[in-house]
Protein backbone atom coordinates (compact mmCIF):
# COMPACT_ATOMS: atom_id res chain seq x y z
CA UNK A 1 0.00 0.00 0.00
CA UNK A 2 1.34 3.43 -0.95
CA UNK A 3 2.09 5.69 2.01
CA UNK A 4 0.79 9.15 1.24
CA UNK A 5 2.17 12.42 2.63
CA UNK A 6 -0.03 13.44 5.55
CA UNK A 7 -1.56 16.49 3.82
CA UNK A 8 -2.92 14.09 1.20
CA UNK A 9 -4.16 11.71 3.90
CA UNK A 10 -5.97 14.66 5.42
CA UNK A 11 -7.65 15.37 2.09
CA UNK A 12 -8.60 11.70 1.70
CA UNK A 13 -10.08 11.61 5.19
CA UNK A 14 -12.31 14.55 4.41
CA UNK A 15 -13.44 12.93 1.18
CA UNK A 16 -11.93 15.66 -0.95
CA UNK A 17 -9.89 13.22 -3.02
CA UNK A 18 -9.80 9.46 -3.45
CA UNK A 19 -6.89 7.21 -2.58
CA UNK A 20 -6.30 6.66 -6.30
CA UNK A 21 -6.14 10.39 -6.91
CA UNK A 22 -3.79 10.74 -3.97
CA UNK A 23 -1.48 8.13 -5.49
CA UNK A 24 -1.36 10.15 -8.67
CA UNK A 25 -0.70 13.35 -6.78
CA UNK A 26 2.00 11.94 -4.54
CA UNK A 27 3.80 10.44 -7.52
CA UNK A 28 4.10 13.88 -9.08
CA UNK A 29 4.35 16.29 -6.17
CA UNK A 30 7.75 17.02 -4.74
CA UNK A 31 9.29 18.11 -1.49
CA UNK A 32 6.90 20.99 -0.90
CA UNK A 33 4.06 18.57 -0.18
CA UNK A 34 5.96 15.49 0.91
CA UNK A 35 8.19 17.23 3.42
CA UNK A 36 5.36 18.58 5.57
CA UNK A 37 4.81 16.26 8.50
CA UNK A 38 1.10 16.93 8.92
CA UNK A 39 -1.77 19.11 7.87
CA UNK A 40 -0.84 21.17 10.91
CA UNK A 41 1.87 22.65 8.70
CA UNK A 42 -0.92 24.57 7.02
CA UNK A 43 -2.13 27.45 9.21
CA UNK A 44 -5.67 26.86 10.45
CA UNK A 45 -6.86 30.03 8.75
CA UNK A 46 -5.74 28.65 5.38
CA UNK A 47 -7.04 25.08 5.65
CA UNK A 48 -10.63 25.73 4.53
CA UNK A 49 -9.45 27.72 1.53
CA UNK A 50 -6.98 24.99 0.61
CA UNK A 51 -9.65 22.30 0.66
CA UNK A 52 -11.94 24.43 -1.50
CA UNK A 53 -9.16 25.04 -4.05
CA UNK A 54 -8.32 21.32 -4.23
CA UNK A 55 -11.99 20.42 -4.65
CA UNK A 56 -12.29 22.92 -7.50
CA UNK A 57 -9.19 21.50 -9.18
CA UNK A 58 -10.57 17.96 -9.01
CA UNK A 59 -14.01 19.03 -10.28
CA UNK A 60 -12.27 20.72 -13.20
CA UNK A 61 -11.28 17.30 -14.52
CA UNK A 62 -7.65 18.25 -15.05
CA UNK A 63 -5.21 15.67 -16.44
CA UNK A 64 -3.20 13.88 -13.73
CA UNK A 65 -0.06 15.99 -14.12
CA UNK A 66 -2.03 19.24 -14.15
CA UNK A 67 -4.01 18.17 -11.08
CA UNK A 68 -0.81 17.32 -9.26
CA UNK A 69 0.83 20.62 -10.19
CA UNK A 70 -2.24 22.58 -9.13
CA UNK A 71 -2.53 20.82 -5.76
CA UNK A 72 1.18 21.25 -5.17
CA UNK A 73 0.88 24.95 -5.88
CA UNK A 74 -2.16 25.38 -3.64
CA UNK A 75 -0.64 23.40 -0.74
CA UNK A 76 2.60 25.36 -1.03
CA UNK A 77 0.72 28.64 -1.03
CA UNK A 78 -1.38 27.62 1.97
CA UNK A 79 1.78 26.61 3.87
CA UNK A 80 3.26 30.02 3.23
CA UNK A 81 5.68 28.74 0.61
CA UNK A 82 5.96 30.50 -2.74
CA UNK A 83 5.86 28.05 -5.64
CA UNK A 84 6.70 30.66 -8.28
CA UNK A 85 10.30 30.22 -9.52
CA UNK A 86 12.72 33.15 -9.50
CA UNK A 87 12.71 33.16 -13.30
CA UNK A 88 9.03 34.15 -13.24
CA UNK A 89 9.22 36.37 -10.17
CA UNK A 90 11.49 38.78 -12.00
CA UNK A 91 8.63 39.56 -14.39
CA UNK A 92 6.65 41.52 -11.83
CA UNK A 93 6.38 43.45 -8.61
CA UNK A 94 3.18 42.19 -7.05
CA UNK A 95 0.44 42.55 -9.65
CA UNK A 96 2.45 45.03 -11.72
CA UNK A 97 4.14 43.30 -14.67
CA UNK A 98 7.12 44.47 -16.70
CA UNK A 99 7.72 44.24 -20.43
CA UNK A 100 10.51 42.30 -22.15
CA UNK A 101 13.10 43.96 -24.38
CA UNK A 102 16.65 42.89 -25.21
CA UNK A 103 16.35 40.00 -22.77
CA UNK A 104 15.50 42.25 -19.81
CA UNK A 105 12.31 42.76 -17.80
CA UNK A 106 11.72 46.50 -17.49
CA UNK A 107 9.29 49.08 -16.23
CA UNK A 108 8.33 51.73 -18.74
CA UNK A 109 9.84 55.18 -18.53
CA UNK A 110 6.31 56.48 -19.11
CA UNK A 111 5.62 55.81 -15.45
CA UNK A 112 2.13 54.64 -16.42
CA UNK A 113 0.46 51.26 -16.16
CA UNK A 114 -2.74 49.83 -17.61
CA UNK A 115 -5.14 47.97 -15.35
CA UNK A 116 -6.52 44.60 -16.43
CA UNK A 117 -9.92 43.75 -14.99
CA UNK A 118 -11.23 40.24 -14.51
CA UNK A 119 -14.18 39.58 -16.84
CA UNK A 120 -16.24 37.99 -14.07
CA UNK A 121 -16.17 40.67 -11.36
CA UNK A 122 -14.31 43.57 -13.01
CA UNK A 123 -11.74 43.89 -10.24
CA UNK A 124 -8.12 44.67 -11.06
CA UNK A 125 -6.14 41.46 -11.46
CA UNK A 126 -2.95 42.82 -13.04
CA UNK A 127 -1.31 46.00 -14.23
CA UNK A 128 0.98 46.17 -17.26
CA UNK A 129 3.34 48.81 -18.59
CA UNK A 130 2.27 51.56 -20.97
CA UNK A 131 5.28 51.38 -23.29
CA UNK A 132 6.59 54.49 -25.03
CA UNK A 133 7.54 54.96 -28.67
CA UNK A 134 11.20 55.05 -27.67
CA UNK A 135 10.84 51.65 -26.01
CA UNK A 136 9.21 50.30 -29.16
CA UNK A 137 12.11 51.70 -31.19
CA UNK A 138 14.50 49.82 -28.92
CA UNK A 139 12.50 46.61 -29.23
CA UNK A 140 12.77 46.75 -33.02
CA UNK A 141 16.45 47.73 -32.95
CA UNK A 142 17.44 44.89 -30.64
CA UNK A 143 15.29 42.48 -32.63
CA UNK A 144 17.12 43.36 -35.84
CA UNK A 145 20.51 43.00 -34.17
CA UNK A 146 19.56 39.61 -32.73
CA UNK A 147 18.03 38.45 -36.01
CA UNK A 148 21.23 38.98 -37.97
CA UNK A 149 22.96 36.51 -35.67
CA UNK A 150 19.98 34.15 -35.39
CA UNK A 151 19.70 33.84 -39.18
CA UNK A 152 23.20 32.30 -39.16
CA UNK A 153 22.26 29.84 -36.42
CA UNK A 154 21.89 26.24 -37.66
CA UNK A 155 18.27 25.19 -37.97
CA UNK A 156 18.78 22.34 -35.50
CA UNK A 157 19.88 24.91 -32.92
CA UNK A 158 16.81 27.01 -33.60
CA UNK A 159 14.69 23.89 -33.13
CA UNK A 160 16.46 23.21 -29.85
CA UNK A 161 15.30 26.58 -28.49
CA UNK A 162 11.68 25.84 -29.43
CA UNK A 163 11.83 22.44 -27.73
CA UNK A 164 13.30 24.02 -24.59
CA UNK A 165 10.58 26.67 -24.51
CA UNK A 166 7.97 23.92 -24.87
CA UNK A 167 9.51 22.14 -21.89
CA UNK A 168 9.30 25.32 -19.81
CA UNK A 169 5.62 25.71 -20.69
CA UNK A 170 4.89 22.16 -19.58
CA UNK A 171 6.92 22.57 -16.40
CA UNK A 172 5.00 25.66 -15.31
CA UNK A 173 1.69 24.97 -17.05
CA UNK A 174 -0.41 25.18 -13.89
CA UNK A 175 1.16 28.51 -12.94
CA UNK A 176 0.93 29.99 -16.42
CA UNK A 177 -2.71 28.93 -16.73
CA UNK A 178 -3.63 31.19 -13.80
CA UNK A 179 -3.40 34.52 -15.66
CA UNK A 180 -5.33 32.99 -18.57
CA UNK A 181 -8.14 32.22 -16.14
CA UNK A 182 -8.02 35.60 -14.43
CA UNK A 183 -7.49 37.89 -17.42
CA UNK A 184 -9.70 36.34 -20.07
CA UNK A 185 -12.07 34.25 -17.97
CA UNK A 186 -11.33 30.77 -19.31
CA UNK A 187 -12.16 27.94 -16.98
CA UNK A 188 -9.24 26.22 -15.31
CA UNK A 189 -9.14 23.19 -17.59
CA UNK A 190 -9.30 25.27 -20.79
CA UNK A 191 -6.59 27.60 -19.51
CA UNK A 192 -4.28 24.68 -18.72
CA UNK A 193 -5.04 23.01 -22.05
CA UNK A 194 -4.08 26.19 -23.90
CA UNK A 195 -0.63 26.21 -22.31
CA UNK A 196 -0.02 22.54 -23.09
CA UNK A 197 -1.36 22.94 -26.63
CA UNK A 198 1.14 25.75 -27.17
CA UNK A 199 3.99 23.52 -25.99
CA UNK A 200 2.88 20.88 -28.49
CA UNK A 201 2.72 23.52 -31.22
CA UNK A 202 6.29 24.67 -30.54
CA UNK A 203 7.55 21.09 -30.64
CA UNK A 204 5.80 20.50 -33.97
CA UNK A 205 7.10 23.79 -35.40
CA UNK A 206 10.64 22.79 -34.45
CA UNK A 207 10.31 19.47 -36.28
CA UNK A 208 8.54 20.98 -39.28
CA UNK A 209 11.16 23.68 -39.62
CA UNK A 210 14.10 21.33 -39.97
CA UNK A 211 12.32 19.59 -42.86
CA UNK A 212 11.56 22.64 -44.98
CA UNK A 213 14.16 22.65 -47.73
CA UNK A 214 14.87 24.54 -50.91
CA UNK A 215 15.23 23.06 -54.37
CA UNK A 216 17.50 22.98 -57.42
CA UNK A 217 16.04 23.83 -60.84
CA UNK A 218 17.56 23.39 -64.27
CA UNK A 219 17.03 25.63 -67.28
CA UNK A 220 16.23 22.89 -69.81
CA UNK A 221 12.69 22.52 -68.49
CA UNK A 222 11.91 25.68 -70.48
CA UNK A 223 11.28 25.24 -74.20
CA UNK A 224 14.36 25.99 -76.30
CA UNK A 225 16.78 26.18 -73.36
CA UNK A 226 19.90 24.12 -72.78
CA UNK A 227 20.82 22.68 -69.40
CA UNK A 228 23.44 25.33 -68.75
CA UNK A 229 21.79 27.16 -65.86
CA UNK A 230 21.10 25.81 -62.39
CA UNK A 231 18.99 27.72 -59.87
CA UNK A 232 19.53 27.03 -56.18
CA UNK A 233 16.29 28.11 -54.53
CA UNK A 234 16.24 28.70 -50.78
CA UNK A 235 13.87 30.10 -48.20
CA UNK A 236 15.38 32.98 -46.21
CA UNK A 237 14.03 34.89 -43.18
CA UNK A 238 11.96 38.03 -43.69
CA UNK A 239 13.68 39.74 -40.73
CA UNK A 240 11.57 40.91 -37.79
CA UNK A 241 7.98 39.74 -37.43
CA UNK A 242 5.48 41.88 -35.55
CA UNK A 243 3.17 39.44 -33.76
CA UNK A 244 -0.23 40.69 -32.58
CA UNK A 245 -2.27 37.93 -30.87
CA UNK A 246 -5.89 38.28 -29.64
CA UNK A 247 -7.28 38.16 -26.12
CA UNK A 248 -9.10 34.86 -26.50
CA UNK A 249 -5.97 32.73 -27.03
CA UNK A 250 -3.25 34.98 -25.59
CA UNK A 251 -0.69 32.17 -25.36
CA UNK A 252 -1.58 29.74 -28.13
CA UNK A 253 -2.21 32.31 -30.86
CA UNK A 254 1.02 34.03 -29.89
CA UNK A 255 2.95 30.75 -29.92
CA UNK A 256 1.53 30.02 -33.37
CA UNK A 257 3.32 33.15 -34.56
CA UNK A 258 6.56 33.05 -32.53
CA UNK A 259 7.33 29.37 -33.20
CA UNK A 260 7.22 29.51 -37.03
CA UNK A 261 8.91 32.92 -37.04
CA UNK A 262 11.90 31.76 -35.00
CA UNK A 263 12.42 28.45 -36.77
CA UNK A 264 12.43 30.37 -40.07
CA UNK A 265 15.29 32.53 -38.76
CA UNK A 266 13.38 35.65 -37.76
CA UNK A 267 13.25 37.68 -34.55
CA UNK A 268 9.95 38.91 -33.12
CA UNK A 269 8.37 41.92 -31.50
CA UNK A 270 5.13 40.92 -29.79
CA UNK A 271 2.37 43.40 -29.03
CA UNK A 272 0.27 41.74 -26.35
CA UNK A 273 -3.51 42.04 -26.31
CA UNK A 274 -4.47 44.60 -23.68
CA UNK A 275 -6.68 42.03 -21.95
CA UNK A 276 -4.52 38.93 -21.83
CA UNK A 277 -1.21 40.78 -21.67
CA UNK A 278 0.15 38.95 -18.63
CA UNK A 279 -0.63 35.58 -20.22
CA UNK A 280 1.34 36.56 -23.33
CA UNK A 281 4.19 37.91 -21.20
CA UNK A 282 4.51 34.44 -19.68
CA UNK A 283 5.12 33.01 -23.15
CA UNK A 284 7.91 35.55 -23.56
CA UNK A 285 9.25 34.39 -20.20
CA UNK A 286 9.27 30.78 -21.41
CA UNK A 287 11.60 31.71 -24.27
CA UNK A 288 13.82 33.77 -21.97
CA UNK A 289 14.10 30.87 -19.52
CA UNK A 290 14.80 28.53 -22.45
CA UNK A 291 17.85 30.61 -23.36
CA UNK A 292 16.67 32.82 -26.22
CA UNK A 293 19.43 35.31 -27.12
CA UNK A 294 18.71 38.87 -25.91
CA UNK A 295 16.56 40.73 -28.41
CA UNK A 296 15.29 37.66 -30.23
CA UNK A 297 11.91 37.71 -28.46
CA UNK A 298 10.63 41.11 -27.34
CA UNK A 299 7.21 41.61 -25.74
CA UNK A 300 5.75 45.10 -25.39
CA UNK A 301 2.54 46.14 -23.69
CA UNK A 302 0.19 49.06 -24.04
CA UNK A 303 -3.15 50.09 -25.45
CA UNK A 304 -3.58 49.53 -29.16
CA UNK A 305 -5.14 52.98 -29.45
CA UNK A 306 -1.89 54.50 -28.17
CA UNK A 307 0.89 52.40 -29.72
CA UNK A 308 -0.83 50.22 -32.32
CA UNK A 309 -0.32 52.49 -35.33
CA UNK A 310 3.29 53.18 -34.36
CA UNK A 311 4.07 49.47 -34.16
CA UNK A 312 2.34 48.64 -37.44
CA UNK A 313 3.85 51.53 -39.42
CA UNK A 314 7.32 51.18 -37.92
CA UNK A 315 10.06 50.67 -40.51
CA UNK A 316 11.44 47.86 -38.35
CA UNK A 317 8.48 45.58 -39.08
CA UNK A 318 9.24 43.23 -41.99
CA UNK A 319 6.04 41.18 -41.67
CA UNK A 320 2.90 41.59 -39.57
CA UNK A 321 1.09 38.55 -38.22
CA UNK A 322 -2.24 39.66 -36.77
CA UNK A 323 -5.15 37.74 -35.27
CA UNK A 324 -8.24 39.61 -34.19
CA UNK A 325 -11.36 41.31 -35.44
CA UNK A 326 -12.21 44.18 -37.76
CA UNK A 327 -9.23 46.16 -36.46
CA UNK A 328 -7.16 44.02 -38.79
CA UNK A 329 -8.72 45.69 -41.82
CA UNK A 330 -7.47 49.04 -40.53
CA UNK A 331 -4.04 47.48 -39.92
CA UNK A 332 -3.91 46.23 -43.50
CA UNK A 333 -4.58 49.72 -44.84
CA UNK A 334 -1.75 51.20 -42.79
CA UNK A 335 0.85 48.51 -43.40
CA UNK A 336 1.85 49.69 -46.86
CA UNK A 337 4.18 47.23 -48.59
CA UNK A 338 4.79 45.14 -45.46
CA UNK A 339 3.65 41.53 -46.01
CA UNK A 340 0.63 40.50 -43.96
CA UNK A 341 -0.58 37.29 -42.37
CA UNK A 342 -4.02 37.99 -40.97
CA UNK A 343 -6.86 36.01 -39.43
CA UNK A 344 -9.85 38.19 -38.66
CA UNK A 345 -13.45 37.52 -37.71
CA UNK A 346 -15.90 34.98 -39.03
CA UNK A 347 -19.63 34.47 -39.40
CA UNK A 348 -19.15 30.72 -39.43
CA UNK A 349 -22.27 29.10 -40.83
CA UNK A 350 -23.57 25.68 -39.86
CA UNK A 351 -25.82 24.15 -42.53
CA UNK A 352 -27.96 21.20 -41.43
CA UNK A 353 -29.59 19.26 -44.28
CA UNK A 354 -32.69 17.03 -44.03
CA UNK A 355 -30.79 13.73 -43.90
CA UNK A 356 -28.34 14.88 -41.20
CA UNK A 357 -27.71 12.94 -38.02
CA UNK A 358 -29.46 15.40 -35.70
CA UNK A 359 -27.82 14.01 -32.57
CA UNK A 360 -24.40 14.60 -34.10
CA UNK A 361 -25.36 18.01 -35.46
CA UNK A 362 -26.90 19.25 -32.20
CA UNK A 363 -23.85 18.16 -30.21
CA UNK A 364 -21.56 19.98 -32.64
CA UNK A 365 -23.70 23.13 -32.57
CA UNK A 366 -23.58 23.35 -28.78
CA UNK A 367 -19.87 22.60 -28.63
CA UNK A 368 -19.03 24.77 -31.61
CA UNK A 369 -21.27 27.66 -30.64
CA UNK A 370 -20.77 27.88 -26.89
CA UNK A 371 -17.25 26.72 -26.00
CA UNK A 372 -15.52 29.58 -24.18
CA UNK A 373 -18.88 31.34 -24.23
CA UNK A 374 -18.75 31.68 -28.01
CA UNK A 375 -15.67 33.94 -27.90
CA UNK A 376 -13.87 32.17 -30.73
CA UNK A 377 -13.34 33.21 -34.34
CA UNK A 378 -14.24 29.65 -35.32
CA UNK A 379 -17.37 29.39 -33.19
CA UNK A 380 -20.62 28.47 -34.92
CA UNK A 381 -22.11 31.94 -35.48
CA UNK A 382 -25.29 31.10 -37.38
CA UNK A 383 -27.31 27.92 -38.02
CA UNK A 384 -29.18 27.35 -41.29
CA UNK A 385 -31.61 24.47 -40.81
CA UNK A 386 -33.95 23.18 -43.50
CA UNK A 387 -37.58 23.60 -42.53
CA UNK A 388 -38.45 19.90 -42.27
CA UNK A 389 -35.89 19.20 -39.52
CA UNK A 390 -35.58 22.64 -37.87
CA UNK A 391 -37.94 21.93 -34.96
CA UNK A 392 -36.42 18.55 -34.17
CA UNK A 393 -32.90 19.97 -34.37
CA UNK A 394 -33.78 22.92 -32.16
CA UNK A 395 -35.31 20.62 -29.55
CA UNK A 396 -32.10 18.59 -29.33
CA UNK A 397 -29.91 21.70 -29.20
CA UNK A 398 -31.96 23.25 -26.39
CA UNK A 399 -31.86 20.02 -24.38
CA UNK A 400 -28.06 19.95 -24.60
CA UNK A 401 -27.78 23.67 -23.94
CA UNK A 402 -29.71 23.27 -20.70
CA UNK A 403 -26.99 20.93 -19.40
CA UNK A 404 -24.22 23.51 -19.67
CA UNK A 405 -23.00 24.90 -16.38
CA UNK A 406 -22.97 28.66 -15.92
CA UNK A 407 -20.74 30.52 -13.50
CA UNK A 408 -17.20 31.28 -12.42
CA UNK A 409 -14.12 30.04 -14.32
CA UNK A 410 -12.65 28.77 -11.05
CA UNK A 411 -15.63 26.41 -10.90
CA UNK A 412 -14.80 25.13 -14.39
CA UNK A 413 -18.16 26.41 -15.64
CA UNK A 414 -18.97 25.88 -19.32
CA UNK A 415 -20.35 29.40 -19.71
CA UNK A 416 -18.41 32.21 -18.06
CA UNK A 417 -18.45 35.99 -18.33
CA UNK A 418 -17.54 37.54 -21.67
CA UNK A 419 -14.35 39.57 -21.81
CA UNK A 420 -15.69 42.98 -20.72
CA UNK A 421 -18.72 45.22 -20.35
CA UNK A 422 -18.34 46.67 -23.85
CA UNK A 423 -18.61 43.20 -25.33
CA UNK A 424 -21.56 42.27 -23.11
CA UNK A 425 -23.38 45.48 -24.06
CA UNK A 426 -22.80 44.79 -27.76
CA UNK A 427 -24.12 41.23 -27.51
CA UNK A 428 -27.17 42.50 -25.66
CA UNK A 429 -27.83 45.09 -28.36
CA UNK A 430 -27.91 42.33 -31.00
CA UNK A 431 -30.37 40.32 -28.91
CA UNK A 432 -32.66 43.31 -28.37
CA UNK A 433 -32.55 44.24 -32.05
CA UNK A 434 -33.50 40.71 -33.12
CA UNK A 435 -36.32 40.47 -30.58
CA UNK A 436 -37.73 43.86 -31.58
CA UNK A 437 -37.89 42.73 -35.21
CA UNK A 438 -39.80 39.52 -34.54
CA UNK A 439 -37.21 36.86 -33.68
CA UNK A 440 -38.06 34.31 -30.99
CA UNK A 441 -35.94 34.04 -27.85
CA UNK A 442 -36.15 30.35 -26.99
CA UNK A 443 -35.41 31.14 -23.34
CA UNK A 444 -35.65 34.45 -21.48
CA UNK A 445 -32.62 36.69 -21.95
CA UNK A 446 -30.55 36.77 -18.76
CA UNK A 447 -27.45 38.77 -17.96
CA UNK A 448 -25.61 39.28 -14.68
CA UNK A 449 -22.76 41.75 -15.11
CA UNK A 450 -20.69 40.40 -18.00
CA UNK A 451 -22.15 36.90 -17.63
CA UNK A 452 -24.70 36.27 -20.37
CA UNK A 453 -26.63 33.03 -20.17
CA UNK A 454 -26.54 30.90 -23.33
CA UNK A 455 -29.32 31.73 -25.74
CA UNK A 456 -30.69 30.42 -29.03
CA UNK A 457 -32.66 32.96 -31.06
CA UNK A 458 -35.03 31.35 -33.57
CA UNK A 459 -36.62 32.75 -36.73
CA UNK A 460 -33.80 35.22 -37.37
CA UNK A 461 -34.25 37.18 -40.61
CA UNK A 462 -31.99 39.17 -42.90
CA UNK A 463 -33.19 42.51 -41.52
CA UNK A 464 -31.71 41.71 -38.10
CA UNK A 465 -28.16 42.68 -37.15
CA UNK A 466 -27.58 39.27 -35.57
CA UNK A 467 -27.93 37.68 -39.01
CA UNK A 468 -24.79 39.46 -40.21
CA UNK A 469 -22.73 40.61 -37.26
CA UNK A 470 -20.45 38.49 -35.12
CA UNK A 471 -21.69 38.50 -31.50
CA UNK A 472 -18.57 36.85 -30.05
CA UNK A 473 -20.63 35.58 -27.17
CA UNK A 474 -23.05 32.82 -26.09
CA UNK A 475 -25.87 33.87 -28.41
CA UNK A 476 -26.65 31.87 -31.55
CA UNK A 477 -29.16 32.71 -34.32
CA UNK A 478 -31.26 30.01 -36.01
CA UNK A 479 -32.39 30.62 -39.58
CA UNK A 480 -34.93 28.36 -41.28
CA UNK A 481 -34.33 27.77 -44.98
CA UNK A 482 -36.05 25.91 -47.78
CA UNK A 483 -33.04 24.00 -49.06
CA UNK A 484 -29.25 23.82 -49.22
CA UNK A 485 -29.08 26.33 -52.07
CA UNK A 486 -30.82 29.00 -49.99
CA UNK A 487 -28.53 28.29 -47.04
CA UNK A 488 -25.42 28.66 -49.22
CA UNK A 489 -26.72 31.88 -50.77
CA UNK A 490 -27.37 33.44 -47.36
CA UNK A 491 -24.06 32.25 -45.92
CA UNK A 492 -22.12 33.65 -48.87
CA UNK A 493 -23.76 37.07 -48.53
CA UNK A 494 -21.65 37.63 -45.42
CA UNK A 495 -18.60 39.86 -45.80
CA UNK A 496 -16.65 37.24 -43.86
CA UNK A 497 -15.52 33.77 -44.90
CA UNK A 498 -13.47 32.06 -42.23
CA UNK A 499 -15.04 28.64 -41.71
CA UNK A 500 -18.30 26.78 -42.07
CA UNK A 501 -19.75 23.32 -41.60
CA UNK A 502 -22.23 21.03 -43.32
CA UNK A 503 -24.19 18.17 -41.76
CA UNK A 504 -25.51 15.44 -44.04
CA UNK A 505 -25.12 11.68 -44.41
CA UNK A 506 -24.59 12.04 -48.16
CA UNK A 507 -20.86 12.67 -48.67
CA UNK A 508 -21.34 13.60 -52.31
CA UNK A 509 -23.85 16.26 -51.37
CA UNK A 510 -21.57 17.47 -48.57
CA UNK A 511 -18.72 18.03 -51.01
CA UNK A 512 -20.98 19.86 -53.45
CA UNK A 513 -22.28 22.20 -50.74
CA UNK A 514 -18.79 22.72 -49.28
CA UNK A 515 -17.47 23.68 -52.71
CA UNK A 516 -20.07 26.43 -52.98
CA UNK A 517 -19.36 27.98 -49.57
CA UNK A 518 -16.95 30.94 -49.74
CA UNK A 519 -14.87 30.17 -46.66
CA UNK A 520 -11.33 29.04 -45.96
CA UNK A 521 -12.24 25.77 -44.24
CA UNK A 522 -15.44 23.73 -44.41
CA UNK A 523 -15.97 21.02 -41.82
CA UNK A 524 -18.14 18.08 -42.85
CA UNK A 525 -20.15 16.57 -39.99
CA UNK A 526 -18.15 18.46 -37.39
CA UNK A 527 -18.06 21.98 -35.89
CA UNK A 528 -15.70 24.71 -37.11
CA UNK A 529 -12.32 24.49 -35.42
CA UNK A 530 -8.82 25.90 -35.67
CA UNK A 531 -6.69 22.85 -35.66
CA UNK A 532 -5.03 20.56 -35.26
CA UNK A 533 -2.48 23.35 -35.44
CA UNK A 534 -0.62 21.89 -38.41
CA UNK A 535 -3.75 22.11 -40.59
CA UNK A 536 -4.03 25.19 -42.83
CA UNK A 537 -6.04 28.02 -41.32
CA UNK A 538 -7.11 30.71 -43.74
CA UNK A 539 -9.96 33.11 -44.31
CA UNK A 540 -11.64 34.43 -47.43
CA UNK A 541 -13.00 37.95 -47.99
CA UNK A 542 -12.77 40.09 -44.82
CA UNK A 543 -11.71 37.10 -42.72
CA UNK A 544 -8.05 37.21 -43.53
CA UNK A 545 -4.98 37.40 -45.73
CA UNK A 546 -2.60 34.51 -46.28
CA UNK A 547 -2.56 31.19 -44.49
CA UNK A 548 -1.65 30.02 -41.00
CA UNK A 549 -0.94 26.52 -39.78
CA UNK A 550 2.63 25.62 -38.86
CA UNK A 551 4.06 24.78 -42.29
CA UNK A 552 2.11 27.56 -43.98
CA UNK A 553 3.22 30.09 -41.37
CA UNK A 554 6.87 29.13 -41.83
CA UNK A 555 6.45 29.67 -45.56
CA UNK A 556 4.68 33.01 -44.98
CA UNK A 557 7.47 34.15 -42.66
CA UNK A 558 10.23 33.45 -45.16
CA UNK A 559 11.12 34.65 -48.64
CA UNK A 560 12.24 32.78 -51.74
CA UNK A 561 15.78 33.65 -52.80
CA UNK A 562 17.55 32.16 -55.82
CA UNK A 563 21.19 31.77 -56.85
CA UNK A 564 21.66 31.05 -60.56
CA UNK A 565 24.82 29.26 -61.68
CA UNK A 566 25.67 29.90 -65.33
CA UNK A 567 27.65 26.98 -66.75
CA UNK A 568 29.96 27.39 -69.78
CA UNK A 569 28.16 24.52 -71.49
CA UNK A 570 25.21 22.23 -70.98
CA UNK A 571 25.72 19.69 -68.20
CA UNK A 572 23.73 16.48 -67.89
CA UNK A 573 24.28 14.36 -64.76
CA UNK A 574 24.55 10.64 -65.40
CA UNK A 575 23.27 7.85 -63.22
CA UNK A 576 25.66 5.15 -64.45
Amino acid sequence: MRVHPLPLLFLIALGVISSTQASTLSSFTSSTVASSSSMAAVPAANQAGLLLKVQEAIKAGLPDKALADTVKSEVSHAMGADSEPDSLKEMHDGIVYKFLVNGEWRKSTSGRTISNLTPYDETICYEVQACTREEIDEAYATAHAAQRVWAKTPIWKRAELLHKAATVLRQYAALIATPVLREVGKNRKSAYDEVVRTAELLDFAAEEGVRINGEVMSSDAWVGQKRNKLAIVERVPVGVVLCIPPFNYPINLCGSKIGPALIAGNAVVVKTPTQGAVSTLHLGAAFKIAGAPPGLVNVVTGKGSEIGDYLVQHPGANLISFTGGATGIDVSKKAGMVPLQMELGGKDACIVLPDADLELASTAIVKGGFSYSGQRCTAVKIVFATAEIADALLEKVLAKLAKLTIGHPEENADITAVINKKSADYIESLVMDAESKGATLTTPYKRVGNLIHPLIIDHVKENMKLHWEEPFGPVLPFVRVGDAAEAVTLANKSSMGLQGCVFTQDINRAILVANELAAGTIQINGPPARGPDHFPFTGFKDSGIGAQGIKYSIESMSKVKSFVINLPEAAHPQGH
